[in-house]
């Protein structure tokens, strides 16, 4: 099984910690967008839209979509569940990380961590947060109520959320004020098999 993305994405790190988790085992192949290692034919040829992260599995078949493919690595495993309203629960969560919460604490991050904050870029970056904060406060009051996203063990769900969440302040958001996500972040930390995002 091969991987290919970048280790500093949040959306590439969910399968690096995925695997980590199940102990799954894979080959790395680190892929440089700002180089535009993605947009070159023998990427195109597995991920037609250049999308990263990629998963290839060993039959040639490939998927992308971060939040499929760890839930394709964890099917049958204890990061995801076989109820049909619980599954339901964690794609919920996970529509949620794509439409509310990556759009904003996500590309405030990639603008101020890739790029280096612009100043052609400094408006985009500051309305951003306007949004992130609103999808952290939805986050606090379910984490208020549950340990886990979706009740008492960690999901997928989970995974695609922590991802980008414990890098926000890389964004400019600020942590201290959400208790709740703050102990939510330590207990992934102290999963078994832990692997935290590699630093630069």
């Amino acid at each position: 099984m091969k991987v290919y993305g970048d280790s500093q994405s949040g959306n590439c790190y969910k399968v690096q910690l995925t695997c980590a988790l199940l102990n799954i085992k894979y080959q790395w192949f680190p892929i440089n967008i700002l180089k535009g290692d993605n947009k070159k034919a023998s990427f195109l040829n597995k991920s037609n839209n250049g999308k990263i992260p990629l998963l290839e599995l060993d039959d040639g078949r490939c998927l992308v979509e971060s939040n499929a493919i760890i839930n394709y690595l964890a099917h049958g495993r204890y990061l995801l569940p076989n109820d049909v309203f619980a599954l339901a629960k964690v794609q919920q969560w996970q529509f949620f990380e794509q439409y509310s919460h990556e759009p904003y604490i996500a590309v405030a991050r990639f603008i101020s961590k890739y790029l280096g904050l612009p100043e052609n870029r400094r408006a985009e970056y500051e309305s951003k947060h306007l949004g992130g904060y609103k999808a952290l406060k939805v986050m606090e009051q379910q984490l208020q109520k549950s340990d886990y996203l979706t009740g008492d063990k960690i999901t997928t769900a989970d995974i695609a959320l922590f991802a980008y969440t414990h890098v926000a302040d890389e964004g400019g958001f600020d942590l201290s004020q959400f208790s709740a996500i703050s102990h939510w972040l330590e207990r992934i930390k102290m999963q078994d098999n832990y692997l935290p995002m590699p630093l630069l």
